[in-house]
């Protein structure tokens, strides 16, 4: 009986050590995150969901982060009619 109070005990130590580790984790993660936010807006970052495949104006975006990469990935779009770099200003890219 002793002995399956200790294992008790023990596993629940455990237990909350193992909770406090991830806890410890996700913070780091976020702190990461927040310090390096995703790269969304650099060429070299091409999702592989992106690719220049004809799409040129905004009606055919599904976001600013997409439209974003047209921009500046693909040639011929026409999406940023003031050329200050910000696609679909109406649209998307508020």
């Amino acid at each position: 009986m002793k002995k399956i109070i200790i294992l008790m005990i023990v596993a629940a130590i455990g237990w909350q050590a193992y909770a406090k580790y991830q806890h410890r984790v996700a913070d780091s993660l976020v702190s990461v995150a927040e310090e390096h936010p995703p790269a969304m807006l650099r060429p070299s970052a091409t999702p592989a969901n992106y690719r220049c495949d004809g799409r040129t104006y905004c009606s055919q975006m599904t976001s600013c982060e997409e439209a974003t990469w047209f921009l500046r990935n693909c040639p011929d779009t026409k999406m940023d009619g003031d050329n200050d770099g910000i696609p679909c200003e109406k649209q998307w890219c508020k």
